[in-house]
């Protein structure tokens, strides 16, 4: 009698949803791939109606996995599926990133409106410069669509280089160069109307 074992058939079936799940709370990585692999379409779409198609969206999804993962002893199975878990993680990210674009807009409002008090003494304290178009930019982003918001916020917020912001969103490295210029002469314009200028 043959006593070796039977192999595996090629086409076995992949894991259903709650052992995906109980893997991934015991640490498998398999099972964040299979979770990325089956929910990210999900979250991706969550984070697409908040902040239209663009880094955004991608950046929020890549976020809820890497928390969800890093905070993984937090998920208990037996008190519900992780496609739903997922779904509250994505949630919070969602609104972090609302409440830092918030803060942003708050911060660069009250330093103008500082900046456009006159004091008692007649001088006019000095306008933050990197404040100033700070604010600028938030306005301007308001008339953007995707790519071009998610562009300039690359490059303004997050501080990154023509090249760095390429490489993350896929968009040729030319496109980036001319969506950012052509963003930049909008405001020239509308500082020079308001009788100031950018830096050549």
């Amino acid at each position: 009698m043959n006593s070796e074992p039977v192999p595996a058939p090629s086409g076995a079936a992949e894991p259903d949803d709650a052992e995906v799940g109980r893997r991934f709370a015991a640490g498998d990585e398999q099972a964040l791939a299979l979770a990325y692999e089956r929910w990210a379409g999900q979250l991706h779409g969550m984070a697409v109606r908040a902040f239209g198609p663009g880094p955004d969206a991608e950046d929020v999804t890549q976020q809820t996995f890497i928390s969800a993962w890093t905070g993984r002893a937090r998920y208990r199975p037996e008190q519900g599926p992780l496609p739903a878990w997922l779904v509250g993680v994505c949630r919070h990210k969602i609104a972090d990133a609302w409440a830092r674009r918030d803060r942003m807009r708050r911060e660069a409002e009250a330093a103008v409106s500082e900046a456009q008090a006159t004091p008692a003494g007649g001088t006019t304290p000095p306008v933050d410069s990197v404040v100033t178009d700070r604010m600028l930019v938030l306005e301007e982003l308001e008339r953007l669509g995707q790519p071009q918001r998610g562009i300039i916020e690359l490059a303004f917020f997050a501080d990154l280089t023509h090249a760095q912001i390429s490489e993350r969103t896929g968009i040729p490295l030319g496109t980036v160069k001319s969506h950012i210029r052509r963003t930049l002469e909008r405001l020239r314009t509308r500082l020079e109307v308001d009788g100031a200028a950018l830096p050549a």
